[in-house]
């Protein structure tokens, strides 16, 4: 059964599922070559820039860098090559199984069988507590289900774990915005742009927001 959405969330999805597509689907395999996906489910990492110096093994300086070209990047197509080296870095986990249950996670979520994904995903959480993106991705399936009490929860986790984990701040706006919170809704997406300049759609509600939140410029 496909997922229907009220109307005033379309904008809102769509966000979502701009932040999410740009999760490359390799790096959910990196560290393990049994589980991955067949050649047709792959997408290609892009490679970086041929600027951009090469990462460090230093996970959380790796980060700190790639946070900065993000910035700088000055252009759509280098932004992308920056942020999806983030995303790789942060599904990068030490577990075999931990990365073996996220990818039936994705396929549970791309075809809408939520409730599986939903365990499979506390399986992970549970497994891994400290597996960034493992929290983010229940946060994203609790959200589809309209459940904003587990879903903030689990962006909490998040955030105390990444504090610059654009697409939890995007997601936290989101729910802000559902719940009718516009100016909480606002400081989020701004942090989401503050951290990733380039996140698609979010520069335009952060521009509406700004209007009905405090008014338009005299």
């Amino acid at each position: 059964m496909a997922l229907r959405f009220p109307s005033a969330r379309n904008c809102r999805i769509m966000v979502l599922a701009a932040v999410l597509t740009a999760v490359p689907v390799a790096a959910f395999a990196q560290n393990n070559a049994q589980v991955v996906p067949p050649p047709k489910a792959q997408k290609k990492l892009p490679e970086a820039p041929s600027k951009l110096p090469k990462v460090g093994a230093d996970r959380t300086r790796g980060l700190d860098f790639l946070f900065g070209a993000l910035k700088a990047a000055p252009d759509e197509a280098s932004a992308k090559h920056v942020e999806a080296r983030i995303w790789a870095l942060w599904m990068q986990t030490p577990s075999d199984t931990a990365a073996l249950l996220m990818l039936r996670a994705k396929a549970a979520m791309e075809a809408q069988k939520i409730d599986i994904a939903l365990k499979l995903l506390d399986a992970v959480i549970k497994l891994r507590p400290d597996y960034v993106e493992a929290w983010n991705r229940r946060a994203t399936l609790y959200y589809l289900k309209n459940d904003y009490t587990h879903s903030l929860e689990d962006i909490r986790q998040v955030l105390i774990r990444e504090p610059r984990h654009f697409g939890a701040l995007a997601g936290l706006g989101m729910i802000m915005q559902d719940i009718g919170d516009e100016r909480r809704a606002l400081e989020a997406f701004r942090k989401a742009l503050a951290v990733n300049p380039h996140l698609e759609k979010v520069p335009e509600l952060v521009k509406t927001l700004t209007e009905k939140v405090e008014g338009r410029d005299i």
